[in-house]
């Protein structure tokens, strides 16, 4: 299947995604507990400027705000009704974005975990999940996306039902975990289990990987996990911009865009081919990324002590992959340039 993700990926040897969605939303006035989607229909000039800021720091991917616009979410708000609604006009107004801009770039309709924890050790069946997946597939489909990109997931079993739901759907899509327990998912999955996952999946991603997390540091162990086991799909990075820090009433984020920089670079070097953002990560962040990318060297594959070096320690002693339980690791400062 050819589109705008897969001609990019023959042609560059590493693309650039977007950055944050909800933290950005928030720095816009999106109040804690309302649903962003809503601001698809009712904010649609503030998620045009959220494409459009990722658009203009040069970013080749962006993904839609349909995050949580699935029916058991929406469900929350009394919205579930809305899905094809708010995923189509998600997309929408991000296809308007893309096509103004004068160059090549993708709109990825994202699609995030259902919020229910899937059988046998919860209620959510798979063929529900995949009822929910496609549903919201089909919307974000309809309001012309390139690509479908599901994030932040921490189950296998979710992870299958997305996939086959794409496939009913007979759209392309990526996916990503969140490996945020000592390097490990929340449902216990590792970097090399999710590989080995990738490899089970019929319909395959055009690009799995990690977002959110932990911090930089953790998540460029996991990368090069995937690296390590062997991976010929390309591998996606979207680390948060630091770590987050309550100050004034507001949770921020405590990386700088010289500090992304620096991650952007050392996840092209640690494997990855998309790289981008998640939680803090702001256009300014983005732009410093591309700056990096685009002038500096592609280096050596870092060591784990030339990452902690430069973005900080680890928070676990080990990520999983060698049979070593969640042990502490202390973390250590970020290094301080001259």
């Amino acid at each position: 299947m050819t589109n705008v993700l897969s001609e990019l990926l023959e042609t560059r040897d590493w693309l650039m995604a977007d950055g944050a969605t909800g933290t950005n939303l928030f720095n816009m006035g999106l109040m804690s507990g309302d649903a962003p989607e809503m601001w698809n229909i009712e904010e649609t000039a503030k998620i045009k400027a959220l494409y459009k800021g990722a658009a203009d720091a040069g970013s080749d991917i962006f993904l839609t705000n349909s995050f949580g616009a699935n029916a058991s979410r929406l469900k929350l708000h009394g919205a579930e009704s809305r899905v094809h609604e708010l995923n189509k006009a998600a997309a929408e107004l991000g296809r308007e974005v893309a096509d103004a801009s004068g160059r090549k770039i993708v709109v990825a309709g994202s699609v995030g975990p259902t919020g229910e924890i899937m059988s046998p050790m919860g209620t959510l069946t798979h063929e529900r999940a995949v009822e929910m997946f496609h549903e919201q597939a089909e919307g974000l489909k309809a309001g012309g996306v390139d690509v479908l990109w599901v994030e932040t997931i921490s189950a296998a079993e979710e992870f299958e039902a997305a996939a086959e739901a794409f496939a009913l759907a007979d759209m392309p899509w990526c996916g990503t975990m969140s490996f945020d327990t000592a390097g490990r998912t929340m449902m216990g999955l590792t970097s090399a289990d999710l590989v080995k996952e990738i490899g089970k999946i019929a319909h395959q991603p055009l690009g799995f990987g990690a977002n959110c997390g932990v911090g930089a540091s953790d998540l460029l162990r996991t990368v090069l996990g995937f690296s390590a086991a062997g991976t010929t799909v390309p591998i996606i990075a979207k680390g948060n911009a630091g770590i987050p820090k309550y100050h004034d009433g507001h949770i921020h984020y405590d990386g700088t865009p010289e500090l992304m920089g620096d991650y952007a670079v050392l996840a092209r070097d640690c494997g990855a081919t998309i790289i981008g953002g998640c939680c803090g990560t702001t256009p300014e962040h983005l732009r410093a990324m591309r700056e990096a990318l685009e002038t500096r060297p592609r280096g050596d594959r870092p060591t784990l002590e030339q990452i902690s070096e430069a973005l900080g320690g680890f928070s676990s002693a080990s990520d999983g992959t060698d049979g070593a339980g969640p042990e502490a690791a202390p973390r250590r400062g970020r290094r301080r340039k001259a």
